[in-house]
Order: C-alpha cells, then structure tokens, then sequence
C-alpha cells in the first residue's frame, strides 16, 4: 500500500457511540473495551497522518426531527430516531476530541444512512485524490463499515478492514462479521498489521 493512494475512513467515531453520556454508547462499550478499538484507532490515525495517508472521517447526522427520513423508519435506523442520536448540533454528533479532524482531515457530509458511499460524496473525493486502497474503521462493525466495506469492493477499491478498530453491538456480532463477512469483500488486518504495511511500502517507496 502506498500511503499517497491510501486513505483512512473513519465511520461514526461521534459521542454518541464513543464516549460516556452518549446515547448509544452502553450498546457498544463492551466491544470497545475488549477490541481496544478506540486506543487503536488513535494510534492508527496519528501514524497514517505522518506516512502521508488521507483521513477521512464519515460522521451521520440528522436534524432534530428527522425528516430526512422515512416517517416510519426500521430496523437500525428507527433505533437511532427513538433514541434521538446524531442530532446535528449535539454533542453527541460531534466527533470525539481525542480523534478531532486536523485541517488537513477530510470530514465527509451527507451521511444518512448505512453505506458511507450513499448519499455522500465519498467516491468522487477518492477518486479525485488518487486513492486506490481504503482501511475502514469505526461502528457499527456489521452495519455501517460492513455496508462501505460492501461498495468500496464492487467500486473496485482495495479494502482493508482494520478489525480491532470497530465494534459492534455483541461479541457474537463482532466475530461474525470479522471472521465470515469481511474476508469475503476485503483484507481484514489488525490496524497494527495495517500500519506495519503501510510503513514498509513507505520505506521503499521512490
């Protein structure tokens, strides 16, 4: 992996999942504590910046009411409107100061959904900087980053997906997706495995 055509995308990393206080954070704690995922992810963030990578964060906000979708929404997205998550605005939509974007970080807008690539401009962005390779990090491990992870395969994208840098709502959520579904669509690494390559390809680079 070149770090020049490698790009970072962070999915979700707001309060709302991440820290305490947020809506769904308990959902998701325990997850997080046994992947270790947000430690890792800062780490990631902070040593792909320096090779040369592109971050790039997908937060999803809504306005307060929601209109943005259906009146009667489903599934994962009638439990972030019953529980009033990713409010524009809010704390709880605001990504999470220890992973504050630089100026040089790229924050993608438009998210409403579950694919980082819908409703955003995402694609155009890659392609428009040259990345080939994409290394997806965040929430849900099988909603969210499954979904990008899903699009950047079939856009044609290498995928990597860094698999103690998600978490999802249960360990047997976690290990289903990590085990079954990602080696499918992508190249699932440990972010330091991921690190140590994107490293090496800058060590030999010309």
């Amino acid at each position: 992996m070149n770090p020049k055509k490698t790009a970072l995308v962070l999915i979700e990393y707001q309060n709302d999942f991440v820290s305490e206080g947020g809506t769904l954070h308990a959902a998701v704690k325990p997850v997080m504590d046994e992947t270790n995922m947000l430690a890792n992810t800062v780490e990631t963030v902070a040593k792909a910046r320096e090779l040369g990578a592109t971050i790039i964060f997908a937060p999803i906000t809504f306005t307060d009411d929601y209109h943005e979708l259906s009146p009667t929404p489903y599934g994962i997205l009638k439990g972030v409107v019953d529980t009033k998550s990713f409010r524009k605005g809010s704390w709880g939509a605001e990504i999470v100061d220890v992973l504050k974007p630089h100026p040089e970080d790229i924050v993608i807008e438009g998210k409403r959904g579950l694919c980082g690539f819908e409703s955003t401009n995402l694609d155009f962005i890659l392609r428009s900087r040259g990345i080939t390779d994409i290394a997806l990090g965040g929430f849900l491990t099988n909603c969210c980053v499954e979904s990008t992870m899903r699009t950047g395969y079939e856009k044609g994208y290498n995928v990597i997906t860094l698999t103690d840098c998600t978490a999802a709502t249960s360990l047997e959520e976690q290990k289903a997706a990590v085990e079954k579904n990602y080696p499918m669509f992508s190249h699932p690494l440990t972010h330091t495995d991921f690190l140590k390559e994107l490293a090496g390809a800058e060590a030999v680079a010309p």
